[in-house]
């Protein structure tokens, strides 16, 4: 089996796939909060425990990490803790088949590299954006020909909540729940209306922006792929969303480990 590992700056996502290419399944997954003071030992103590019995049937890891020190972990953990291979770490200067159409392809993070792999093989032929809502909220995307054009990236919920929460007196966290109306009625409903449909409206609008002003995106077989940890809470209030995805960055890593098996 296939271990994956998609350490994120809020939540490390990990999951087990059995078999390959077009029959792979996503076995298992889990969602653990990162830390970022995390050593090899640790996190690998975590990861052995969630797996269980089945850590011993793990005969190869494809991990990615946008914490650079995670990052330096992994490099210590995946020898110690399972063998030498084969792994695969996603980092700039790894192949993945996706041409990198951008200023500095060692800019774009490593996690959007792997959705950018994922939508394409996912939905083929097709013009893909990807809308992934975690820390950030990113929206990216991907030409009919597989290629990564580019995207625009926003402050995710959770960071604009705890912003509002740490700089407003008399604001309060609230349940992030779809309120009576779009016209709160007291302070709480407010809050919802204005963090749930405010973000529905952000990603629309940049969703909108892309078919309009980008070549290719202007027909109607664009996909749009909502992914990430907070895609639920939006996915619904957004009329631009065609689907959710919640394991998308998990199959890319996937996609890059069948890859580098085939050189």
């Amino acid at each position: 089996m296939l271990l994956t590992v998609d350490i994120g700056n809020t939540n490390i996502h990990l999951g087990v796939f059995a078999g390959l290419g077009d029959n792979a399944e996503l076995v298992r997954d889990w969602r653990i909060h990162t830390q970022p003071n995390y050593t090899a030992d640790e996190l690998a103590l975590t990861l052995r425990g969630l797996l269980g019995s089945d850590v011993e049937q793990v005969t190869a890891v494809a991990t990615l990490s946008t914490v650079p020190s995670l990052l330096r972990e992994m490099r210590v953990l995946l020898p110690r803790y399972f063998g030498n291979g084969p792994h695969v770490l996603l980092e700039p200067g790894v192949r993945t088949g996706v041409p990198l159409l951008v200023d500095n392809p060692k800019e774009v993070g490593t996690d959007r590299v792997a959705n950018a792999l994922a939508a394409h093989g996912n939905y083929p032929e097709r013009p893909c954006i990807v809308v992934a809502c975690g820390t950030a909220t990113v929206v990216d995307a991907i030409s009919a020909k597989g290629e990564y054009l580019g995207g625009a990236i926003a402050p995710g919920i959770d960071l604009a909540v705890q912003s509002l929460s740490d700089h407003t007196v008399t604001v309060r966290k609230v349940e992030l729940a779809p309120p009576r109306s779009v016209v709160g009625k007291n302070t709480v409903e407010a809050l919802q209306s204005g963090i749930l449909f405010g973000f529905a409206g952000q990603v629309d609008g940049l969703v909108e922006r892309i078919k309009r002003d980008v070549p290719g995106f202007g027909g109607s077989d664009v996909c749009v792929i909502a992914t990430g940890y907070l895609a639920p809470l939006i996915y619904d209030e957004c009329r631009s969303l065609t689907v959710h995805h919640p394991h998308l960055t998990l199959d890319g890593l996937r996609r890059v480990h069948e890859r580098a098996r085939r050189r």
